[in-house]
């Protein structure tokens, strides 16, 4: 909700709501919005959208992440992390691009010498 779209992007097919906690591994092909609890991986080639409600405690693979919920865990893109300003996050970020908002929270390390 709140999120602008750039022209061409995706709207997510997969949604997981504020309701659901996942404890395990996800992996596929299409882009996810999380809104929900996930604890353990994620690997997807698409684009991850953490929302306000979300609480991620994995290590995550993607094409773009955008968290605005807490993350606990490495975050790896292969285009761009989006810390937005109500975003929280403990861990490592390993991507060409990152973006981080006043008003977020980080503590981590960033690795942004990756192949573009």
């Amino acid at each position: 909700m709140g999120r602008v779209r750039e022209p061409g992007e995706k709207m997510a097919n997969t949604v997981i709501g504020s309701s659901i906690v996942i404890d395990g591994e996800i992996s596929g092909e299409e882009a996810i919005v999380v809104q929900g609890t996930v604890k353990g991986r994620i690997a997807i080639s698409e684009n991850l959208y953490l929302e306000n409600s979300s609480a991620l405690e994995a290590d995550v693979e993607a094409n773009t992440i955008e968290v605005s919920g807490s993350v606990t865990g490495n975050l790896s893109a292969q285009t761009r992390v989006i810390l937005k300003a109500d975003a929280k996050m403990i861990g490592d970020v390993r991507s060409p691009r990152i973006e981080i908002a006043d008003g977020a929270i980080f503590k981590g390390q960033i690795d942004m010498d990756v192949e573009r």
